[in-house]
Order: C-alpha cells, then structure tokens, then sequence
C-alpha cells in the first residue's frame, strides 16, 4: 500500500527571529502554482521594499517534484536552503516560505545567517496549522438511468459524494476517489457493463 496524503498549510503564518541587530521575518503561505507565488513573492516586495533580501524556497506538489530555494543576494546556500531545509523536515508541500531580512549593521557570517533564515523559517512553520490531504484520482462515470441504483450502491460502498451531476434518460456524475482505493473502485464500476468510465 503505497501513501497516498500529503501535509501542506491550512493558512498563510509568520514567523520572526532576530540577531545582533538583523531581523529576519518569515512568511508561509500555502501555495499550488507558481503564479500564486509570483504573487506572493512581488507582495512582499511591495510591503517591504526597504528590506536588504527576500530569500525563499518552495515546494509543489504531492510528491514534491517541483521545489526551487532562492538565496536573493546573500551567500549561497545560506538563505534558501536552509528554509528549503525546514520545509522537508516539517514534510510540507505546496508551501512557499519567504524570509525577508533588515540587515542591522553586524555581519553574521555563513554559519550565523544560515541558522538565522532556518530559525526564522521554523518559526513561521511552527505557527501555521498543518492539514494533510488525500491524493485523489478523478472520474467521470456515464452510465442510463436504470443503472443508477448499481452506479449509487458502488459510490456508497466507497463513501464517496457524487459531484457535478446530471441525470437524464442519460446521467453522468463525477467523482473523487483516494489513490489508495482507485483501483478498487475503477475495477467495480468496469463490472457494470453499461457504464463508462472516464479518467479526468
């Protein structure tokens, strides 16, 4: 049986850490394109346009196959991988995490600002509310009217909630199923001659 939930953010958090007059203020965001964290990211700027480096890392997706950390300005590998860091120790994806930094005037070095950004990002995480979702396959059944008790008694057994019904003398419905049953589910509506199903 292979996983098939992630864990990402219920809601956007903040987080703060401070340092010999540096102040590193976090930002997570849950996220599920690059165009919201385009978003998010140009915000940010806006708000604190003033600040010496907006450093970041995010990841996307349920197996977390698109990720990207960005240093912004400081040494690298010292600011967004150690936010990257935090978002695979916390397990998260479709997150984004932004630290923005006001230099205050003491240099850090690699060691201190890496532990500043990964403190700063731990911190907003620890303040957000983790939810963990399921990963669904999507169907699209089609099936006459006579067959809808068949086609109801199946989508009882998997506790699912038809979606974006329509019956007719034709009826078509859709339906979200946990990857983890979806086989199971794609096998016993197949065993209804008269109904089509669809991947969507």
């Amino acid at each position: 049986m292979f996983d098939d939930t992630y864990k990402t953010l219920a809601a956007p958090s903040e987080g703060l850490y401070k340092e010999k007059g540096s102040k590193f203020l976090a930002f997570a965001y849950p996220v599920h394109n690059l165009d919201e964290i385009k978003a998010h990211l140009e915000q940010l700027r806006k708000d604190y346009f003033d600040a010496r480096h907006h450093c970041y890392a995010y990841i996307l997706g349920p197996r977390k196959d698109a990720f990207r950390a960005n240093d912004d300005g400081e040494p690298s590998g010292t600011g967004g991988r150690p936010i990257h860091g935090q978002l695979l120790s916390a397990d998260l994806t479709d997150t984004l995490v932004v630290v923005v930094r006001y230099f205050g005037g003491i240099l850090l070095g690699a060691s201190g600002l890496a532990n500043a950004y990964k403190t700063a990002a731990r911190d907003a995480i620890d303040h957000a509310q983790i939810i963990e979702k399921t990963i669904d396959a999507r169907y699209r059944l089609l099936f006459e009217y006579v067959t809808m008790n068949d086609v109801m008694r199946i989508l009882k057994d998997f506790d699912l909630k038809p979606e974006n019904q329509q019956f007719d003398m034709d009826c078509s419905l859709e339906v979200s199923v946990r990857q983890s049953q979806s086989v199971r589910f794609y096998d016993a509506v197949a065993g209804l001659r008269t109904v089509r199903i669809e991947c969507l």
